[in-house]
């Protein structure tokens, strides 16, 4: 997750992928991986993977439920959220509200 952050596309996505076969019930896993692959441009990955993690959690159905259920309020991280994690998302076609 923290070389999404960083905007280490490639480290990213090698380490989720690493995660999501340890253990596909984490759907958390599945949604950063999309984020991961929408910024890469690997659209229907990103969208396979945004699906995965919908099925796993379907309460975490937009960006804004993503955003309220989270415990993380620091701005700065926010801030690398919105840019890296959240545009890969929306690049998958995951809703804002």
């Amino acid at each position: 997750m923290c070389h999404l952050l960083l905007g280490h596309l490639d480290e990213a996505t090698d380490f989720l992928r690493k995660a999501r076969t340890a253990n596909r019930r984490l759907w958390f896993v599945h949604l950063w991986l999309a984020g991961a692959l929408g910024l890469r441009g690997d659209l229907d990955g990103a969208r396979a993977a945004l699906a995965e993690s919908i099925k796993l959690k379907p309460d975490v159905d937009s960006l804004a439920r993503f955003t309220a259920q989270s415990p993380f309020t620091n701005p700065a991280y926010m801030a690398l959220r919105a840019k890296t994690l959240y545009a890969g998302l929306r690049s998958a076609g995951f809703p804002d509200e």
